[in-house]
């Protein structure tokens, strides 16, 4: 059990290393398209949670949160306003705390999401279709980041967003969707492919340190 317990830590020191390697190189973690940022953040945040837990997976994903936070508030772009607080929204002289649901919120899902669906397909695929659970497992935990980052975006900065983006009415919808579908769905794949790849073999040593 001991064992058990030191092997977690390590993983989660080693996927918080990994968040921050990430997050440091430049167009590494982030890859800024236009006013947002295509990324790869998710997908330690999503392998932790699948393979140490949900509540690990949370605290990755709220680390996630934390980075995005700093990022956005120490290199902010143009739509840095929905990810920080401390950078003025559109229009304004002052940041909103509607920024912390928008960069917490979806990322700490992240942690929580991808192991209730990889337990989900476990029970309903084979035993041998396990790669392809993890796979499913990895997909959700992409699109859960780009869906609900962007309706937040929506719900909470339309306005704002739409001044952005130089679109209204449908239209700003329009474009959150055009997003989920070019970026979202390509991060969701990748995170997918790794997910697969590299929770198949921290599986294998987690029940070896059992």
């Amino acid at each position: 059990m001991k064992k058990s317990k030191t092997f977690q830590f390590v993983l989660t020191a080693l996927f918080l290393g990994i968040m921050i390697l990430l997050a440091s190189v430049p167009f590494l973690g982030f890859i800024p398209i236009g006013p947002l940022n295509a990324t790869t953040m998710h997908i330690p945040v999503i392998i932790g949670s699948i393979v140490l837990g949900p509540k690990i997976g949370a605290l990755l994903g709220g680390s996630f949160g934390v980075i995005s936070l700093i990022r956005a508030t120490t290199m902010p772009t143009a739509l840095s306003f929905v990810f920080s607080p401390f950078i003025p929204v559109i229009g304004t002289t002052h940041g909103s705390w509607k920024a912390l649901l928008v960069v917490f919120i979806p990322r700490i899902l992240i942690g929580i999401v991808p192991y209730y669906v990889y337990r989900l397909c476990q029970k309903g695929l084979k035993q041998q279709a396990n790669t392809v659970a993890l796979f499913i497992a990895g997909i959700s935990g992409g699109l859960v980041n780009t869906i609900l980052v962007m309706n937040f975006i929506y719900f909470l900065f339309q306005k704002e967003y739409a001044q952005l983006i130089g679109k209204g009415g449908k239209a700003v919808y329009a474009a959150i969707n055009a997003v989920i579908l070019t970026q979202g769905i390509p991060e969701a794949i990748v995170a997918g492919l790794f997910t697969a790849a590299v929770a198949t073999i921290l599986l294998k040593l987690m029940k070896r340190q059992s």
